[in-house]
Formats: C-alpha cells, structure tokens, sequence
C-alpha cells in the first residue's frame, strides 16, 4: 500500500452529508452534533451538513437523531468532502 490512509466506505476523505429534520433545533444542540452546522428553513425544518468518516459515523448519527425525536425527512449524500 502506498501509506495514505483509506476510510472504511472506501474513500480517501469523508462523505459529505445533508441531514434534513422536521422541527428547528435551537443552538444548544451543536455540541451534540460536534462539526455539522444547522440551517434553519423557512418551511419548519433543520438541515443538518457535515462530513461523515463512514457508514458506522453515519448510524451513529442517526440514532442521535433517532433520540431528539424530531421525523427524519431524508438524508442526502452530497458529495465528498475535499
């Protein structure tokens, strides 16, 4: 191998992200979701966008998700973060 390190999805940098929830999150969530920022729409929701290592990182995202208890509307990958 030639030294560079490769995530587990296959990558060489991690997957980028976008997260959308039904709700506003306030600013005393960002802790919780460390590196992602929060756009709140117009419309009722929360986007959620950052770089996710790989699938495990993404799971592990989700139940965080899973346990605000606000519905998950989709998430979208949208491309990689170079």
């Amino acid at each position: 191998m030639n030294g560079e390190k490769v995530a587990s999805n296959g990558y060489e940098t991690p997957e980028l992200y976008e997260i959308r929830l039904k709700g506003h999150l306030n600013d005393r969530w960002a802790d919780w979701f460390e590196d992602f920022s929060f756009t709140l729409e117009s419309d009722g929701t929360t986007i959620l966008s950052g770089a996710v290592a790989d699938q495990a990182a993404l799971h592990g995202l989700l139940r965080k998700v899973r346990d605000l208890g606000l519905p998950l509307i989709s998430v979208i990958q949208v491309g990689n973060n170079q």
